[in-house]
């Protein structure tokens, strides 16, 4: 049999039964990979209820830096008797197979194509435990040590991870190390030169950092300003806000009085959260919410209003697999046009696509000031993948010098000086944006009544329908004027009229970038855009039109990014060819190549004259 041989370069799927601390433990090998100095990616695939179904989780070790999640299994760690068939299936040829050999394999698990390593964690805890939380918690730091035996993994990492997690809990340190020590001596003793694959120290990750994208988007908030948080509870967007309510404790609370300077109000519902959320930002507070999918289809109509009134909202939306209640932790991007025209009528809302945490943090602040300055809903576009699991990205920073933009508002001074009439939906400057108050500004300047009726320049209610189409005309110009503020796509051309492009955007980015590697070792070279914000930027449109067939990576069934360029640019969507993956797990690179391949092959065979480069 050939062993799968590979130095920081393979896939381990532990298996485990949710609810049992695997979580921890499988945080604390990817975090070891990233101490030794090589990037990782970890997926947590967990199911929906509390405790007791099976969840697996992924981690890539990729020397080459390919954080996308990939497919096959060099190595599988299973510790969960419901799936242990599924796993050892699961395993490719030449991989190893981990078990807890205190109990033997079922007979008609036979395969001469993998090595399999049996280590008895249960009698290992059995006979080192006494406390049966204690028993379940450290069988899986005791599988943890072994891999770090088997896998060559310095020690001592292990050892510093543990006390740095512990650090205010000093008498878990031990016996956590005594845990890992357990596995770690058992695999030396049994299993000297059972595995081929290896993690060894390098220094590739600089000062790069792990984090999860809704805690670095809870944190963004708090840097953007943020004062209130009006929300709802729902998977898989719940932990924005609690990084939101974490980091406020830490920098919102008055050192004098103790006094809290900001607010978090858990709403009945989505409707009402998003309705907190626009009466504070009316009120001249900087206030946002997190919700999924379906939050985003309650709050419509709310958002219509916002959009009508002209007031500043920012919603972050933590896409997962829908319809309906769908499959609540399993991710996609399968919001974008709910949110791209969100609401009854005609509407045309921001959006803005983060790939990575550290794009969390910065476009929530971004996300904030240009719901400000355009006086209208933004929506920030991120999925579980990027919110709930821990990536490798750039160390965060913040400008100390940043300045909010608050838009167009009328300070006291500024009312008091106005000779001519205020009208709060006039367009004096020509692009789309009118000059708001805020109340309580002025005892006498600066008021008028907020509506979502059909409204003049001068907020009063008419039903005249050229005063109507006049001021949603207006909002069409001012969506033109965000094309010039929104973060501009990134593009990256291989070759001078290459007529071949690829488009992806949020979490797809990682797969598509190794995609495009792929493609290329196979000759067939594609121009890069990953689109980051809506409305689309010139660059955008003439990305477009200087290239015949364009592939564009998404997560949903509907090919929705793909809608929405034909719809906005009034594109022949023949050009476009989706390539989509809806199953709620992260796409892959190889199938992204595979699906581009057999695209491009007919159409060679046809057209002589495209040029791939065998």
């Amino acid at each position: 049999m050939n062993k799968i041989k590979a130095i920081n370069d393979f896939v381990i799927l532990f298996a485990n039964i949710n609810g049992s601390g695997s979580a921890s433990a499988n945080n604390l090998f990817a975090k070891a990979v990233f101490r030794l100095g090589i990037p990782v990616s970890a997926k947590n695939i967990f199911p929906s209820n509390i405790q007791g179904l099976p969840t697996w989780f992924e981690v890539r070790v990729s020397e080459k830096g390919y954080l996308g999640r990939r497919e096959g299994y060099d190595f599988v760690v299973a510790t969960n008797g419901q799936t242990i068939v599924k796993d050892y299936n699961e395993l490719a040829t030449g991989g190893y197979f981990f078990y807890d050999s205190s109990r033997r394999l079922p007979d008609h698990l036979q395969r001469d194509d993998i090595t399999v390593i049996g280590i008895p964690l249960t009698n290992i805890c059995n006979e080192n435990y006494s406390d049966p939380r204690l028993r379940q918690i450290f069988k899986n730091i005791i599988y943890v040590g072994a891999l770090a035996y088997l896998f060559e993994m310095d020690f001592s990492i292990f050892e510093e991870s543990i006390k740095t997690q512990f650090a205010k809990k000093a008498k878990l340190i031990e016996p956590n190390i005594n845990a890992l020590r357990l596995g770690f001596d058992y695999a030396k003793e049994h299993f000297a030169d059972a595995c081929d694959l290896n993690i060894h120290r390098r220094d590739l990750n600089g000062d790069k950092i792990m984090i999860e994208g809704n805690t670095a988007t809870g944190l963004g908030a708090v840097f953007a300003g943020v004062t209130v948080a009006g929300w709802y509870p729902i998977t898989p967007s719940t932990s924005v806000i609690e990084a939101y309510e974490k980091y406020c404790r830490q920098y919102r609370v008055d050192e004098t009085t103790g006094k809290n300077k900001f607010a978090i109000v858990q709403a009945e519902d989505e409707l009402a959260a998003i309705g907190i959320v626009i009466g504070a930002a009316w009120n001249g507070a900087r206030s946002f919410t997190a919700t999924s999918g379906p939050g985003v289809s309650l709050m419509g109509e709310f958002l219509g209003l916002a959009y009508f009134a002209e007031i500043p909202v920012f919603l972050v939306d933590i896409q997962r697999s829908g319809p309906s209640t769908g499959m609540p932790t399993r991710t996609q991007q399968s919001d974008v046009l709910a949110a791209a025209y969100a609401s009854h009528g005609d509407t045309k809302h921001v959006l803005l696509f983060p790939a990575t945490p550290k794009e969390c943090f910065d476009m929530t602040l971004i996300g904030l000031d240009l719901a400000e300055r355009l006086q209208t809903p933004v929506m920030m576009m991120s999925d579980l993948d990027l919110g709930m699991n821990t990536h490798l990205c750039e160390k965060i920073e913040y400008d100390d010098h940043r300045v909010y933009d608050r838009g167009k508002v009328l300070d006291y001074e500024a009312l008091e000086a106005k000779q001519e009439r205020w009208g709060r939906y006039l367009d004096i400057d020509g692009d789309g944006i009118a000059y708001r108050t805020i109340p309580g500004t002025h005892p006498e300047k600066g008021a008028f009544f907020t509506r979502g009726s059909s409204h003049d320049e001068y907020a009063g209610y008419t039903e005249d329908g050229k005063i109507y189409a006049k001021g949603m005309q207006r909002l069409l110009k001012k969506f033109d004027t965000a094309k010039t503020l929104v973060p501009q796509a990134e593009i990256h051309r291989v070759k001078e009229n290459n007529k071949l492009g690829i488009i992806y955007y949020g979490t797809s980015t990682y797969a598509g970038h190794e995609a495009d590697d792929l493609l290329q070792e196979q000759g067939i070279h594609l121009d890069e855009m990953r689109i980051k914000a809506f409305p689309f930027g010139k660059e955008v449109e003439e990305f477009m039109q200087s290239h015949e067939t364009i592939y564009v990576i998404e997560q949903n069934r509907d090919a929705q990014m793909k809608t929405l360029l034909v719809n906005e640019f009034q594109l022949d969507p023949k050009h476009l060819i989706p390539v989509l993956n809806i199953d709620g797990m992260p796409i892959t690179a190889q199938y992204i190549a595979d699906e581009i391949n057999n695209h491009i092959n007919p159409i060679q065979s046809k057209n002589q004259t495209l040029e791939v480069v065998s």
